[in-house]
């Protein structure tokens, strides 16, 4: 393959920055480019096919180091795929746990709304019950049991 492609060129058809482009070659994901006679960054398509790779993990949230995992199972092919599944039911697992958190998160956000609208909404924020319960620290904060209102 002929080596031949900026790295402006690279990031744009990868939806990369080419300040993503360097750190990823610099934290080893991505193979040193060669470089031009005037010392500019000259990559090839396998490059290419390996950042789309590389974003497609991060868009899928996989940390750098699952990320690099993942792409030393791609440059060794006879590794048996149960790795690649194992680093991604990790991950999911993680995921999982991400979202019993978001929607702890969201289940006392709107009892924070559905106070206000039903005790202060309208009135001076000095009385506001969502101000009032954000300073009390979790340990000691009221659980909110109201209707869903919101």
């Amino acid at each position: 393959m002929s080596a031949n492609l900026s790295i402006g060129l690279v990031a744009r058809r990868t939806g990369a920055t080419v300040p993503t482009v360097r750190y990823y070659e610099e934290i080893g994901l991505l193979p040193p480019a060669k470089r031009t006679d005037a010392g500019q960054r000259s990559y090839d398509e396998a490059t290419v096919r390996r950042l789309v790779f590389i974003r497609r993990c991060r868009d899928f949230g996989f940390s750098i180091d699952q990320v690099r995992d993942l792409v030393c199972l791609v440059d060794q092919p006879e590794r048996p795929c149960v790795e690649v599944r194992d680093i991604a039911a990790t991950h999911l697992e993680q995921v999982r746990r991400k979202l019993d958190e978001l929607r702890a998160l969201e289940a006392s956000l709107s009892a924070f709304v559905c106070s206000c609208e039903a005790a202060c909404a309208g009135g001076p924020a000095v009385d506001c019950t969502i101000l009032e319960d954000l300073a009390v620290p979790a340990e000691n904060a009221r659980v909110v049991q109201s209707p869903k209102c919101c």
